[in-house]
């Protein structure tokens, strides 16, 4: 059987891009340029929580990196590299070549090599750990506390698709196999805005990525900056599979539903030309969804311009009782 070392040196130990000191020592090392500050972020992943056991173990490799590059992606930040901690209830080695795989694809993708790391053996279920260095220069990260009074409101990708698939999944949904197709892809590999990220540096004012929920995400930003804010339901990018979705279900997943790790940003209303350069120089959909507004609260407006109640609430681990 092979050991801890072994799994590591076949599965996860590559050689290190120049500058950087990889897998193999106490401590894993890298420059970062003189102007510039390090952006990291860290995300657990827990078996039975965030992903279903019978997961394709490539999509989950893949999005255990990819909702880390998408924190890197809302301030703007370049990848520098990863470190990844896993424990592993029991030694599967195609399960772990699989997942090796899907996370090596994405890493190389964006530039963000494997440079750390832990293995080991968990009592019961899968756990995964990631974090991710990034680059950005001084000065220039994209924050939730810079957006401004008469900003337009943008959201990249679209919305709704995750929850949906994740809701079918989990059996809250009537099963419905051709939607499900249409949608799981949304939920298990989920494709981080980083390009995107670093175009914006400089014409947006503020950004989050969206993993709880656009209104509970973008409550952040408007917490943060001290602003309000107002929505329109109709400009809302809704994604393509829920056509003829119930209004209900629909209107939640697409304002409520979590996964996305995509972006919500403010900017001038000055820039929606360079927003809209941006968004195809990245090949990133940029949709203008309201505007920020000096008075602090959240309101989304339907079709007719009316006011929505009962509003979704998003994702929370710790719910109040």
């Amino acid at each position: 059987m092979a050991s801890e070392f072994d799994l590591i040196a076949r599965y996860f130990t590559r050689t290190a891009p120049a500058g950087l000191l990889g897998v193999g020592d106490d401590c894993a090392l890298f420059p970062v340029p003189p102007g510039e500050q390090v952006a990291t972020s860290t995300d657990l992943l827990l078996e039975g929580r965030h992903f279903f056991p019978d997961v394709d173990p490539r999509a989950l490799g893949h999005k255990a990196l990819a909702v880390n590059l998408s924190d890197l992606a809302a301030m703007g930040a370049r990848p520098i590299g990863c470190v990844l901690g896993l424990a592993l209830p029991r030694l599967d080695e195609p399960w772990l070549a699989a997942f090796a795989d899907g996370f090596h694809a994405l890493a190389d993708a964006h530039g963000c090599p494997l440079i750390g790391g832990d293995t080991t053996r968990s009592a019961h279920d899968l756990a995964i750990s990631v974090t991710v260095f990034g680059a950005v220069p001084a000065g220039q990260a994209l924050r939730r506390d810079g957006a401004q009074a008469g900003d337009d409101i943008w959201v990249s990708g679209e919305l709704g698709a995750a929850d949906v698939a994740y809701r079918l999944l989990d059996g809250q949904y009537p099963a419905d196999a051709a939607l499900l197709a249409a949608t799981r892809g949304a939920l298990e590999w989920p494709q981080p805005q980083v390009a995107l990220g670093l175009a914006l540096r400089g014409i947006a004012h503020a950004a989050i990525d969206l993993s709880d929920g656009l209104l509970q995400d973008l409550g952040h930003i408007l917490a943060a900056s001290r602003v309000g804010a107002c929505l329109e339901y109709a400009r809302m990018p809704a994604a393509t599979a829920l056509a003829g979705m119930d209004e209900a279900p629909l209107s939640r997943a697409v304002l409520g539903g979590g996964d996305v790790y995509q972006l919500c940003f403010t900017a001038p209303a000055a820039r929606r030309d360079a927003v809209e350069a941006v968004g195809r120089l990245a090949n990133a959909r940029v949709t203008r969804i309201g505007q920020t507004l000096p008075q602090t609260g959240l309101t989304v407006l339907d079709g007719q311009g009316r006011t929505m109640s009962a509003l979704p609430a998003g994702f929370d681990h710790f719910p109040a009782a």
